[in-house]
């Protein structure tokens, strides 16, 4: 951390932190957008699609399991863990995340203190009831059968999708509106591992 850096955060009563894929690439996660990251290797399925076809939904979580075993099991690194210090000091009211890694509350930054723009990878939701699924019960399930069906819900018989915001899937209006309160109050607005190319989340600093 500069000396600048460490005097405003010093200074500071109200910290928003605001990180990006570049916070996380140090854990082995690549830069999706990155030149050889995942959407130009493939292109995206868009929620609409995952949403008409079967087919679509079983390429999906078929796309999510072999990214599972690609990526490992990936660890917070030091930035995640120098946010955990700033956050357990007492100065930091929110952390504002693109990443949908979980790695900041595995580095021990508390639930409500994180706003998630773009969900969460590590569970599922049912779509139609919202009911929670572990990664590891559904691919149990999928891959101890053919795989020739999509995973359902085991409460309703709904759609079942990773609680990420895909391409084409609406922003989650509290987290959004989360965010925009915490920037609107805080009195230091750190940026890290963003480019600030995505919005609206990008607009956020502006707001601050």
């Amino acid at each position: 951390m500069s000396s600048t850096l460490r005097q405003w955060v010093d200074e500071a009563e109200n910290i928003v932190i605001f990180t990006g894929a570049g916070m996380s690439t140090d854990s082995g996660i690549p830069d999706f957008r990155s030149p050889g990251g995942v959407w130009t290797r493939m292109a995206p399925i868009m929620f609409q699609d995952f949403m008409a076809s079967e087919d679509n939904r079983i390429e999906a979580w078929r796309r999510k399991f072999a990214m599972s075993d690609e990526l490992g099991s990936p660890q917070p690194n030091d930035g995640h863990k120098a946010v955990a210090q700033l956050v357990a000091r007492g100065k930091v009211s929110a952390v504002i995340t693109q990443n949908i890694d979980n790695l900041h509350q595995d580095s021990g930054v508390a639930e409500e203190k994180i706003i998630e723009l773009h969900g969460n990878g590590s569970y599922a939701l049912c779509l139609d009831c919202d009911l929670r699924h572990e990664l590891d019960d559904i691919r149990s399930v999928f891959e101890g059968g053919d795989m020739a069906k999509a995973p359902a819900c085991h409460n309703c018989g709904g759609m079942v999708k990773t609680a990420t915001i895909s391409f084409g899937q609406a922003m989650p209006e509290a987290q959004m509106k989360r965010a925009e309160t915490a920037a609107l109050s805080c009195d230091l607005f750190i940026v890290i591992g963003s480019s600030l190319q995505v919005f609206p989340a990008a607009g956020f600093p502006v707001l601050a």
